[in-house]
């Protein structure tokens, strides 16, 4: 397992990246999706790029409140689906599962989201392909 990112949504992504440069942190990447309405921006602080931080800015989005602004922690796993498989058998629900044999989500017990991300694709396998998603990730 592989710690890759925390992921915090930011109504003013400009503002953000300028208060995160004064701590040390640096703009590594950046992916606009405009069929999605949204920009990432991947910071880290020089040296350690393997620990990012990730900036989700929804455009057109004017402000978070109740904490919705945290967004998840990410790992890279080794086999997606025997992870999964360990967090269902212990009574834990996969909020989307991995369909598409490369990304699912889990929440922890206090309601924080985990993206779990295979290093490349597993072919489509059952129970996971079928299954559907449940609730928000």
């Amino acid at each position: 397992m592989k710690y890759l990112h925390t992921m915090i949504r930011v109504s003013d992504p400009d503002e953000t990246i300028r208060f995160l440069e004064l701590v040390g942190l640096k703009e590594i990447r950046r992916m606009e999706n405009e069929k999605g309405r949204y920009t990432l921006i991947f910071l880290a602080a020089p040296g350690d790029e393997d620990a990012q931080v990730e900036l989700t800015h929804n455009w057109g989005e004017a402000g978070y409140d109740g904490g919705r602004n945290f967004g998840h922690l990410a790992y890279r796993v080794d086999d997606i689906y025997a992870t999964c498989q360990r967090l269902m058998d212990a009574g834990y629900t996969i909020n989307r599962p991995p369909h598409d044999g490369h990304m699912a989500f889990v929440r922890t017990p206090d309601n924080i989201s985990i993206e779990l991300l295979q290093d490349g694709y597993l072919d489509p396998a059952e129970p996971w392909a079928s299954m559907p998603n449940t609730g928000v990730w």
